[in-house]
């Protein structure tokens, strides 16, 4: 009995919440932490944007955030930058130049011929200011609705309009031009931030059949402008031998002009040189009577 109530009568130890809460949150940081260490290498990039708290943004680029699948207003610079593990996600965007390249584009001919563009290029630049607008309404692959579907619509309506001479051979130089336009302003309409700089669209392919009667018909178009060059070539020849026979020709004719006038002139002196020697002796004669008159 005086045990029991010795025992009763002991005080208490108090309580130690706080430190057993500390610990606890101790101890989840530190698994948090021995997770991310062992899982960080090998998962993929967006769990580890998830677990990082530190990361960089690359030059050229900005850094957007998502928190529970809300894009954030937040728009980092080039450098390094802190997030709240877990809760934000991150992702760079590129703002300087980029080509996206389009590939494998079939489309069908006026005609009703298939052709195949093996590759178009679209150098085009997201601007800074309209990061947050152009993210928020197409997501971070807002390049695939307005470049890469973009390209694949205006190159078959393209060819639903033209013939395969026309695609192939005529207006062939004037598609990237045309490319440029349509993207640029359907973009400046519903994503002002995407700015198209230029298209390089590629000889499009088409069937070996049609491809060896272009080439026949090239080869044929060729030996008739070899043609008409050579006889250009010869008509040329021809206007400069008859230019050099028209200046030998008037060449001789002054020489003999020169040497005619030169030989009137000899002439002319020696009738000259004649006359004032006649003179002379008749001036002598004339003298001589005189003195024989006069004597």
């Amino acid at each position: 009995m005086d045990s029991q109530q010795r025992t009763a009568a002991s005080p208490r130890s108090p309580p130690r919440q706080g430190h057993d809460s500390t610990a606890i949150l101790f101890t989840l940081l530190s698994f948090f932490a021995i997770v991310a260490l062992v899982l960080l290498p090998s998962a993929s990039p967006f769990f580890q944007n998830s677990l990082s708290i530190l990361h960089q943004v690359p030059e050229g680029h900005v850094g957007v955030y998502w928190r529970g699948g809300a894009l954030l207003k937040t728009i980092t610079e080039p450098g390094f930058h802190l997030k709240m593990p877990f809760l934000t996600q991150y992702e760079p965007v590129q703002v300087t130049l980029q080509t996206d390249m389009v590939t494998d584009i079939p489309c069908g001919t006026k005609g009703g011929v298939m052709i195949s563009f093996g590759k178009i290029e679209v150098v085009n630049r997201l601007r800074k200011e309209f990061v947050f607008e152009t993210l928020l309404n197409y997501g971070v692959h807002y390049d695939k609705t307005w470049i890469y579907d973009k390209i694949h619509h205006e190159i078959n309506q393209f060819c639903s309009f033209h013939s395969l001479q026309q695609v192939y051979i005529d207006v062939f130089d004037q598609i990237d031009e045309k490319m440029k336009d349509a993207l640029q302003v359907d973009c400046t309409r519903y994503a002002p931030g995407i700015e198209i700089l230029s298209v390089r669209v590629t000889k499009p392919t088409i069937p070996e059949s049609i491809r060896r009667n272009f080439e026949q018909m090239e080869e044929e178009r060729t030996k008739v402008l070899i043609a008409i060059e050579k006889q250009k070539v010869a008509e040329k020849e021809a206007e400069t031998m008859k230019k050099m026979a028209i200046s030998e020709a008037e060449k001789n004719a002054n020489v003999s002009k020169i040497l005619m006038e030169q030989k009137l002139l000899e002439k002319d002196s020696a009738r000259r040189q004649e006359e004032i020697e006649n003179a002379m002796y008749l001036a002598r004669e004339k003298s001589l009577a005189d003195a024989d008159f006069y004597r």
